[in-house]
This record gives C-alpha cells, sequence and structure tokens, in this order.
C-alpha cells in the first residue's frame, strides 16, 4: 500500500499556482515564512524556534533558507530545488542578512517581491529585522500567505482522503474516552489512556503507510470541559475527577500527515437531569439544522444568519459564545468560517466543523462537533460517532 501522503505531483500543482500568481501580480519572486505554507508548498514539515527559516519562489524553482541543524532534514523530506543553510541564531551576522544576500544572489534584490509577512516572528524570543529593512531597494509587498491559504480553502481528493482517515482513528479514540469515563475516575488519567491506546492500534494497524506531521497521535479528551467548567468552551484541563450527573464536551481526533479532524460529543456521568435533557435536544436539534443548510452555492454567512434565527425563536441567544464552524485540515482552525462576516461561497471540497453549541453557568456546556465535507450537492459527513442522547451516557 502506498503511504498516507500527499504526493509530490500534488505539491507541485501547488506551487505553480502561486507562482503563477506571483508572475500575474509582477512581481519578481515571493518569500514564505509561515511553516504551514512552507509544508503546503514544499513538504517540509519542521519545528519554529527562534531559528529563522524561509521558502523562496523565484524563476520556476524553489529555494529553503534553514538553519544549519536543519539542513540535512531539509534536503531529504522536502521538494525544494535548493537548501540553504546558515550556521545558527544568534551569530554574528543576524539570519535576516544572510537571507537579504541569498535574495540578491536569487535576483530579488530589488523590484516587488511578494511575501506572507515582513520578516519572521517566532515567540522563542527571536528578534530581529524586517525584511524590507535588509532589502532598502526592494518593494515588499503583502500578501502571499492569503493566496496560500484561499488554496486550503477547498481540499483535494488526497486530502479529503487524509482527513477521513483522520476521522476513523478519532472515532477509536473517542470510543475509549466513552468507555473509560466513569464517576470517581481523573480527567488525565481518562484522556492518557484512550489516547495511548487508540495511537497504539493506529501505528500497529497502519504500519509502514503511516507519515506524521505534527504529534502522530490519536487523541481525545476533554481539556477541562467538565461539569460547570464544560460552560467554558476553551476551558483548560483542570485534572478534575468526574462526578455523577457531570455533563462532559469531549474532543477526538488524529494527526495523518499533519492533517485533522475534529469529533465533539456532550456525554453525561449517569442519567441526565431534565435540563441537562432540554439543553442537549437544543444542540441537536441546532447541529441537524446547520447540517441541513450545508450545500455548494450559497455563501457562509446565510447558514449563520439561519442559524441565528433559530437562536432567537428558541429563547437561546443568550447561551451562545461562538460561530456554527471553521474550515479545518492542516491547522484546526482554517478559513473561511460560519459566521456572519465571512461571505465566502461554499465549494465541493470545502470542510467545515458543524458545532453551534449552548453554555449554561453551573449546569455545563452542550456541543457536539462533526466534520463534514461539501459534496457538489449537498454534504457528506466525515465522522460517525453516535449523536443522540441515550448513546452518550457513560457509567452504564
Amino acid at each position: 500500500m502506498k503511504p498516507l501522503v500527499i504526493s509530490a505531483e500534488e505539491r507541485a500543482g501547488r506551487r505553480e499556482r502561486i507562482e503563477q500568481k506571483v508572475q500575474e501580480a509582477g512581481m519578481e519572486g515571493a518569500v514564505i515564512f509561515s511553516p504551514t505554507s512552507i509544508f503546503y508548498l514544499v513538504g517540509f514539515h519542521f519545528i519554529p524556534t527562534e531559528r529563522p527559516m524561509a521558502l523562496v519562489l523565484t524563476d520556476g524553482k524553489t529555494t529553503l533558507f534553514v538553519p544549519r541543524l536543519e539542513h540535512e532534514h531539509a534536503e531529504t523530506v522536502s521538494d525544494a530545488d535548493t537548501v540553504k543553510s546558515y550556521p545558527e541564531y544568534p551569530s554574528e551576522l543576524h539570519p535576516m542578512r544572510r537571507l537579504a544576500q541569498l535574495l540578491g544572489e536569487l535576483g530579488l534584490r530589488a523590484g516587488k517581491i511578494g511575501v506572507d509577512a515582513d520578516g519572521y516572528g517566532s515567540s522563542w524570543g527571536y528578534r530581529g529585522p524586517r525584511l524590507s529593512e535588509v532589502l532598502p531597494e526592494a518593494d515588499v509587498v503583502p500578501g502571499v500567505g492569503m493566496w496560500v491559504e484561499e488554496m486550503r480553502m477547498s481540499k483535494s481528493d488526497a486530502e479529503i482522503a487524509l482527513i477521513r482517515e483522520s476521522c476513523r482513528w478519532g472515532n477509536l479514540a473517542h470510543v475509549l474516552l466513552q468507555r473509560y469515563s466513569v464517576a470517581g475516575a481523573r480527567e488525565i488519567d481518562i484522556s492518557m489512556r484512550a489516547t495511548s491506546e487508540a495511537t497504539s492500534a493506529m501505528i500497529d494497524t497502519l504500519g509502514p503507510i503511516y507519515r506524521a506531521a505534527g504529534s502522530a497521535s490519536a487523541s481525545a479528551g476533554f481539556r477541562g470541559q467538565i461539569g460547570p467548567n464544560s460552560a467554558l468552551p476553551h476551558a483548560v484541563t483542570i485534572n478534575a475527577i468526574l462526578k455523577q450527573g457531570d455533563t462532559l464536551v469531549t474532543g477526538a481526533g488524529a494527526d495523518i500527515y499533519g492533517y485533522h479532524s475534529e469529533l465533539e460529543r456532550t456525554m453525561f456521568v449517569g442519567e441526565p437531569n431534565a435540563e441537562q435533557r432540554r439543553f442537549f435536544e437544543h444542540m441537536l436539534s441546532a447541529q441537524d439544522l446547520a447540517i441541513s443548510l450545508i450545500k455548494p452555492g450559497i455563501p457562509c454567512n446565510a447558514i449563520e444568519q439561519e442559524m441565528q434565527r433559530f437562536y432567537k425563536e428558541n429563547n437561546l441567544v443568550p447561551y451562545t459564545r461562538h460561530h456554527t464552524g471553521h474550515n479545518i485540515g492542516l491547522q484546526g482552525h482554517e478559513m473561511p468560517f460560519l459566521d456572519l462576516g465571512d461571505e465566502t461561497i461554499l465549494q465541493p471540497g470545502m470542510l467545515f466543523t458543524i458545532e453551534p453549541g449552548f453554555y449554561v453557568e453551573g449546569l455545563g456546556g452542550f456541543r457536539h462537533s462533526d466534520t463534514i465535507v461539501v459534496t457538489k450537492d449537498g454534504s457528506e459527513s466525515l465522522t460517525y460517532y453516535p449523536r443522540q442522547l441515550e448513546d452518550l451516557i457513560c457509567g452504564v
């Protein structure tokens, strides 16, 4: 069997599309600093640290600019025509000035140069000049990053296949998470056990065809969304101990060559009370409505408008906190978004998490999330975990 990866041929097509845009914009070339964009275009996944890295596109050629410690790695796994490296950061000559020298050698000292950012950025202690500072004769033009992000909005068949595989192993991780979610168990113990067992099963099953570009795991957990704390949509782990009657909001997925899916469920430790059941049913109806609205040719904001109408009609507005969903792929959140301010037209191949949620202080949060792909005549759910309340009661 072939490895679960994106082919070099598909990445070459991506670069051709970007290079065409660069030429149409009258640019001499482009410089890209985003790790995600670099991986998307040349297949080089790396750990972004204080050491600057960049991908240079010019005259149909690609050059990776990396620190010395990444040189062999980049030559081994990337599609780049050339790899150039610098000694280390910080060094006597700042890497951005070395990059300016390289760009001069590639004919990009002056003229219009497209960029995704005016220099490298990192929270790992990096400090350095902007690209425009080290290339004073050039016209550094932003916007290339948006071109790449727009390309990533609609997934190819190969990308969808990887995300479908991610859903498969996220499903297993969630099965185990629910199995181990009983009163008296600790949040972290449950998550670690489910994640470890699901990851082992995934690696054993896929064997040599599996390739990671990130976490290399199938995972499931709560991220602190337990009991009243589940009313915080982006809670953090608090090492809670599950109690009878708790509302649980879960999350599961898997990294398949850097591609992700999203599976979330609202569960209960033991029988839920009447209020828990009421909000759960509202949430399920909202998700059903959102899924039914997904089809090509309509703008993202039209879906959110219908969702807001549903919330108002059912007096649920005070319990809402976020939009209906977002695209997903190489990153957990990608554009476009199912929100009032996004007018992007849905197209086949776009993926969305469908996750309307309600958050009730003192009671908990109520949110399912499923990964949906837009098809030529509607949509298909790539996730398939049970959604009904009676299937999501733990400890029975």
